[in-house]
């Protein structure tokens, strides 16, 4: 039996990979009275008096709804919300897998912004928070940012932000390997949709300062026709020299290398213009910018991909579950950009700097660490930044 045979018979005999378990014993009149009528009237009424004791009554304190609209499915593309099942499923499995967290998914027929917007503003009073998924770029930044300005509770895009703080947990530990400072490096971003965006946001937080986004047109600059409107913010942000050149010119001496973008881009002779013991993270999926033997061979001192096959991948596994884990603990009302930047420090923390090598700079997936780490950073984050409700 091959995998895509294996895959399609557990999916068909798990008939779904989660499910609704009771947490009341409604097995006697007594417990049945309790749970439902006339019980349940008692915490219904307290809610109407106050609503944050939703947060006390129900679930809502542990549950996340895990949203698309099945147009950016994995690597499969605008396949439909149906479709998209799978993976949301499959996503709620590893929220309670790796962090105990409820996570409900909703698949949503509309590629409507307004409609999204609205859908998911109107049923996130019963929820603790958002988390988007596989929705279309640039569509998702915007409903990301409408939904972060209406709803009380956090939004999370993952595809955007779960790959960029795991990214910049690896980059850091990276330059600690090479003894390079994020703050003196030159950079290249290759793929200018929503991750690639969101990962040279979140590494310009940090302090990089030279960077250059291409996508297939080339690099983004200021005036550059090609770009749409989020593209053309970032241009604002990047490049500073505000260079019109091709992939194959701007990696001319940069220190690190990042691909969100296609397969086999990213070619020996390019590595041979990068600066000495250059860093590359080639994360195209299933097959990379840059294979890592190719890239050894052409000069790379430390390579991650996004496959599990190769030491070092980027998983957002290592992110997502412990940055709800802890914005729930605190019932925090948003994850702002100093909760990111705490979680990435948490799983770069794990590796001691004695334990750091070329082949080991991000923790495994099922590092049991990972979840506590980050979900305390990310809930001291939330209180130091006063959006911490508890």
């Amino acid at each position: 039996m091959d995998k895509r045979e294996a895959a399609l018979k557990a999916h068909k005999d798990w008939n779904g990979k989660i499910e609704v378990i009771s947490r009341a014993k409604v097995t006697t009149p007594e417990e049945l009275s309790v749970a439902y009528t006339p019980g349940v009237a008692e915490p219904c009424v307290e809610i109407s008096k106050d609503v944050n004791l939703s947060y006390t009554y129900t679930r809502r304190s542990n549950l996340v709804a895990v949203i698309t609209d099945g147009t950016a499915v994995l690597g499969l593309g605008d396949i439909g919300p149906e479709a998209g099942m799978p993976v949301m499923e499959g996503k709620c499995a590893l929220f309670k897998t790796f962090a105990d967290v409820d996570a409900f998914p909703l698949c949503i027929k509309s590629k409507d912004v307004d409609e999204i917007v609205n859908t998911v503003k109107n049923i996130s009073g019963s929820f603790g928070g958002i988390n988007l998924e596989d929705i279309s770029a640039p569509r998702c930044i915007e409903i990301e940012r409408r939904l972060k300005e209406v709803c009380d509770i956090p939004v999370f895009h993952d595809d955007q932000h779960g790959t960029a703080v795991v990214v910049l947990a690896a980059v850091l530990n990276a330059l600690k390997v090479v003894g390079k400072d994020i703050t003196k490096i030159k950079a290249v971003v290759n793929g200018a949709g929503s991750a690639g965006m969101a990962i040279t946001r979140l590494l310009v937080s940090r302090g990089l300062k030279n960077v250059i986004m291409c996508d297939k047109y080339g690099s983004l600059y200021r005036g550059n026709p090609e770009m749409n409107s989020e593209q053309a913010k970032l241009a604002e942000l990047t490049n500073p020299d505000n260079l019109d050149v091709k992939l194959d010119e701007a990696i001319a001496g940069a220190d690190l290398f990042i691909g969100v973008s296609a397969p086999g881009i990213l070619t020996a002779e390019m590595v041979g213009k990068m600066s000495e013991i250059p860093v590359v993270f080639a994360m195209a999926n299933p097959v990379p910018e840059i294979m890592p033997d190719e890239a050894k061979r052409a000069g790379v001192r430390v390579i991650g991909t996004g496959r599990s096959d190769f030491p070092n991948q980027i998983n957002n596994v290592l992110a997502f579950p412990g940055i709800f884990r802890g914005a729930l603990d605190v019932r925090a009302s948003d994850i702002n950009e100093e909760m990111k930047l705490a979680a990435a420090e948490a799983i770069a923390s794990i590796i001691a700097d004695d334990e750091l090598n070329e082949d080991y700079i991000i923790p495994d997936a099922f590092d049991k660490r990972v979840c506590e780490y980050v979900s305390k950073a990310v809930a001291k984050a939330a209180k130091d930044t006063g959006v911490a409700r508890i």
